[in-house]
């Protein structure tokens, strides 16, 4: 199925006590770059969320958010640091001897001196963690996945609607290419009979000129390779994903072609009908650059 790089996924996961909220949105890009934002206890799970990731976008620019809550009572502990509650009494004891002053300490006194009393985070269960994480993750990265789809059928659409366009204008081409050439055949008599009265021009001579004009301004090739590329361009869309880098590469291919059948129009009409196809290439580049 055709997917866009541009989506947005959301998800909540309630696990117990714990709350994981991941949000994330992608827009177009040429590799897949990831930008991750989560609270620093997560940061371990780095590398499974970028693996994980994977497995449902291959392109685009993806920004992650992540947040933790964690409801329960028992997320942090005092620890107590008796050898340096015993230090600090041994130094107070020590001043008072020193210089003969009052020694007031107490237990209250005695807690608040620096790294006697600490909060301290319990050590979290990886596993359970990551478990409901990835909760949370895959139900963001699904909902990511279905936008990304939805937006991808409409540039399906889109795209099939301007190749239609494209086909009606190398049509034109073809139908009108046969025409220059008879209307330059008529002008070179005229011109040959106003130039040179009664006297006749060995028909042979004004044939050969008619068919270097004619190879010259040739564009069935051009016209031919177009077919083929607006043919292979629909067959494309009907593949599966990953199809970004290669519709970009056929829609080079036909530019190319409008370029050549532009370059070799010696008419006005033909002229227009290229300018208008390279119009719709350009537009057709544009929803390209979306699809992953």
């Amino acid at each position: 199925m055709i997917k866009s790089m541009t989506g947005f996924g959301r998800c909540e996961h309630q696990l117990e006590t714990r709350k994981f909220t991941v949000e994330m949105k992608g827009v177009n890009h040429r590799y897949l770059d990831v930008n991750i934002r989560m609270p620093k206890k997560l940061n371990f799970f780095e590398t499974s969320i970028r693996s994980l990731l994977k497995t449902y976008a291959s392109r685009g620019k993806v920004d992650i958010f992540i947040t933790y809550e964690d409801t329960s009572e028992s997320q942090v502990s005092l620890k107590y640091n008796a050898a340096l509650a015993g230090e600090y009494v041994r130094y107070f004891k020590q001043m008072e001897e020193e210089f003969q002053i009052r020694n007031d300490l107490c237990a209250s006194v005695l807690a608040r001196c620096p790294e006697v009393l600490t909060m301290e985070e319990q050590c979290e269960d990886e596993e359970e963690l990551w478990k409901g994480l990835k909760e949370a993750l895959v139900g963001a990265f699904s909902q990511f996945v279905e936008t990304r789809t939805a937006e991808g059928m409409h540039l399906k659409t889109d795209i099939l609607e301007k190749l239609s366009g494209m086909e009606q204008l190398v049509g034109q081409i073809e139908a009108h290419s046969p025409e220059i050439v008879s209307a330059y055949r008529a002008k070179l008599e005229e011109k040959v009979k106003e130039l040179l009265g009664d006297t006749q021009m060995e028909e042979g001579r004004i044939a050969a000129e008619v068919i270097l004009f004619a190879d010259k301004i040739c564009t069935d090739e051009e016209i031919v390779r177009l077919k083929s590329h607006i043919t292979h361009m629909r067959d494309t869309l009907e593949e599966k994903e990953g199809i970004g880098r290669k519709l970009d590469f056929i829609a080079q291919e036909m530019n190319r072609e409008a370029n050549t059948i532009l370059s070799k129009a010696n008419d006005l009409e033909i002229s227009n009908y290229a300018i208008g196809l390279k119009t719709e290439i350009e537009k057709i580049r544009e929803q390209i650059q979306n699809i992953e």
